[in-house]
């Protein structure tokens, strides 16, 4: 029997530094009738996403909450109810269904799923837009890697990390992954085909990146920002590429009043490097091949992602808390 009530994630209060679970707050209420066109989705699994902390800031490029308002988020889930030709009941849905249990929007705004393709959650990891279709876009569009290429990213053992080290290896480039502590360094070399790894939480990172990047490196794919930039700046070769991806570590305060950029930034000029930054809603043309490359690959075992999955939408601020403590590895899904 299905709930003629809705349970939703609400922001409470806005996080100053890494979001905590308090910052969120579990609410119910009813559910209307449908209107025309529209879907009304059970939820299954949200993507959770560091644009997410971005979202609670008072303005923000992906948009603001506002204090009461429902959490932003992606996710997957089965159509209950349809008054839209294109939906039925049952069929499986991609969009932006927020931290809810019964997502009800416009069918416009939702995509039929085929899970003979892959699995519905691979739709927010491998396929995801905010997950494997960014680091595709990032590696091959961005960063332009070439074989031969000595390939840097940071944040390695997350979803777009573990992504991205792993489309530059198809591309032919000698890959290696920035990650915390000995156990993840470990799990991208032996699991998913890096060729070395640096842990960022010794203090001889610097030492342990020229080790593994003798020669310097070529292309560097930016997930952190901040004292870790400047780390790898002062290792880049005569026109490397610097893709900028995001700067987690810098999602701590209210961004809008400025992030710590690198100090090092010269070193683009002495070595006729570049810096690019971009969002993966910038190369709309690249996403069906993206998303094409990356199915074939995923059904050949050419590239896997881990899944990490906390259960429960009353859980959805540890959730996210998770991913700022670096308590994962892969890709972050709540199961709703």
């Amino acid at each position: 029997m299905t709930s003629e009530t809705n349970h939703k994630v609400v922001l409470a209060a806005r996080p100053s530094g890494a979001p905590e679970p308090g910052c969120f707050r579990l609410e119910e209420e009813a559910l209307l009738a449908l209107a025309e066109g529209q879907a009304r989705v059970d939820v299954s699994h949200l993507s959770i996403d560091a644009f997410i902390r971005t979202t609670l800031e008072t303005s923000a490029y992906h948009g603001s909450v506002p204090l009461g308002g429902t959490i932003v988020a992606l996710g997957v889930g089965r159509v209950r109810e349809s008054r839209a030709a294109e939906l039925r009941p049952g069929d499986w849905v991609f969009g932006p269904l927020m931290a809810q249990a019964v997502a009800t929007l416009p069918a416009a705004l939702l995509r039929k799923l085929d899970t003979k393709r892959a699995p519905a959650t691979a739709y927010l990891g491998v396929l995801g837009l905010t997950t494997g279709q960014t680091a595709y876009v990032g590696v091959r569009e961005v960063g332009k890697v070439r074989p031969g290429d000595t390939f840097v990213v940071s944040a390695a053992a997350g979803a777009v990390g573990c992504m991205a080290g792993q489309i530059a290896g198809l591309e032919g480039a000698r890959v290696v992954g920035i990650a915390g502590g000995p156990q993840k360094c470990r799990r991208l070399t032996s699991e998913l085909g890096f060729d070395a790894a640096v842990d960022y939480k010794r203090d001889d990172v610097a030492e342990q990146l020229r080790a593994a990047a003798p020669g310097g490196i070529d292309v560097y794919f930016d997930n952190v920002g901040g004292w870790l930039l400047d780390v790898v700046l002062d290792q880049i070769k005569l026109r490397a590429r610097v893709v900028i991806c995001g700067a987690i570590s810098q999602y701590g305060g209210e961004l809008a009043k400025g992030v710590r950029g690198p100090a090092l930034y010269l070193r683009l000029a002495e070595r006729q490097a570049r810096m690019e930054g971009f969002a993966v809603t910038h190369f709309p043309q690249a996403l069906g091949p993206a998303e094409d490359a990356l199915a074939s690959w995923l059904q050949a075992g050419r590239v896997r992602l881990p899944e990490h999955v906390v259960k429960g939408l009353e859980n959805f601020g540890s959730a996210l808390a998770t991913l700022f403590t670096g308590g994962h590895t892969g890709k972050l899904l709540l199961a709703v």
